[in-house]
């Protein structure tokens, strides 16, 4: 990636996308600033020093994460008037689920220019393979570890009329796919994984396929995990079977709400009809 020297930036914060794997998906804009800027904070600067030695650039790093206290915000912000600082998450773009949007809240309200340079970001790549619908999409960031959390957010969510996108871990991937199955039953499930590097995958099925599958074939790497929206009210949904398979193992009440969930229905109606199912 060898052209002119980029030209000197002005002082100001400059919003940086990095590559997610593939180091070839540095735009050539973002190159030239973190070539040319006068210092990069970023969360983890021996990751960040990976890239900055493939671009052939060497520029002092400044450490900033969720762990960075008022005074280092209020240091770097007070630098941003006379210098250039990027700003960078270990991979994708920064504030995506990512610290950072306290830093730039600050340098707008100091009056600070403000660029942003936009790049690969994970949540996108993962939507754009996953072969769900995307004119609509909420992005949650990453699901809560516990596992009642994770159910409620998921509860929280259910009748959100988009494809759901989180970020997860791969030991924690099992315990997602089963708590989307037990709170969203009848979803299509992504999960994408790898994305940009050599062993990039994204399967998409039912929960229970995903779950067998990732239990044969334990993942590894950083994965976003897609949700297909719920059903629409005027598409044909067979209740009735729905509510049949869920009374297998559940009370009428929570065989309602869990089909409710699922279909957009109304619970008290599908509560009735469990209750005439079950002959009650």
């Amino acid at each position: 990636m060898s052209h002119q020297p980029p030209a000197p930036l002005l002082p100001g914060l400059y919003i940086v996308a990095t590559p997610i794997g593939n180091l070839g998906d540095i735009t050539v804009r973002a190159a030239d600033v973190l070539r040319a800027c006068d210092g990069v904070a970023c969360e983890d600067t021996r990751v960040t020093g990976k890239l900055m030695r493939h671009l052939g650039a060497s520029k002092p790093l400044w450490r900033y994460d969720d762990h960075a206290s008022e005074r280092d915000r209020a240091r770097l912000v007070e630098s941003m008037h006379t210098r250039a600082v990027a700003l960078v998450s270990d991979a994708g773009t920064p504030l995506v689920s990512d610290p950072g949007y306290r830093l730039v809240r600050e340098a707008r309200a100091a009056g600070i220019p403000v660029t942003t340079l936009p790049g690969p970001c994970a949540a996108l790549a993962g939507l754009t393979l996953s072969g769900l619908p995307n004119d609509r999409f909420l992005f949650a960031g990453f699901l809560p570890v516990k596992d009642k959390a994770r159910s409620d957010m998921l509860a929280d969510l259910a009748r959100v009329p988009a494809t759901l996108v989180f970020y997860e871990t791969a030991p924690r991937l099992t315990k997602a796919l089963a708590a989307i199955g037990r709170v969203l039953p009848g979803r299509e499930v992504a999960v994408a994984r790898e994305l940009t590097k050599l062993h990039e995958e994204c399967r998409t099925g039912s929960v229970a396929d995903l779950a067998d599958h990732y239990a044969a074939h334990p993942p590894k790497g950083e994965i976003v995990l897609l949700v297909s929206p719920p059903v629409e009210r005027e598409e044909s949904v067979d209740a009735d079977a729905m509510l049949r398979e869920a009374l297998a193992d559940q009370k009428p009440s929570q065989a309602a709400a869990q089909v409710a969930r699922a279909t957009g229905l109304d619970r008290k109606a599908l509560y009735a009809r469990a209750l005439e199912l079950r002959g009650e």
